[in-house]
């Protein structure tokens, strides 16, 4: 399953959002919890690779999305207790300080 990301260049910041291709448009709910996977989203087709590869330059993070999180997890900027489920989806971020 493809990667959607997007890079935010704002002052000395980058952010990196990233959601997995097929959760583009969709809105899940559960609880007082909500993540619409919209516009914010809607960036280029990455690998995996890639998508490490711009995580090691971000300040932050936002990922939706099994395969997503996943990626981010296994180049160690996401944990397992960093992980919001919502609707069954897992949402991540992180922020270097």
């Amino acid at each position: 399953m493809p990667i959607r990301m997007k890079v935010y260049h704002q002052g000395r910041e980058t952010l990196v959002a990233a959601a997995d291709a097929d959760l583009l448009g969709k809105t899940f709910r559960e609880g007082k919890f909500k993540i619409e996977v919209g516009k914010f989203y809607e960036g280029e087709v990455v690998s995996e690779e890639d998508f490490v590869g711009y995580l090691k330059l971000a300040t932050i993070g936002n990922f939706v999305g099994t395969e997503t999180v996943d990626a981010a997890m296994r180049a160690g900027f996401v944990s397992d207790g960093g992980i919001l489920w919502i609707d069954g989806i897992p949402h991540a971020q992180f922020v270097m300080m």
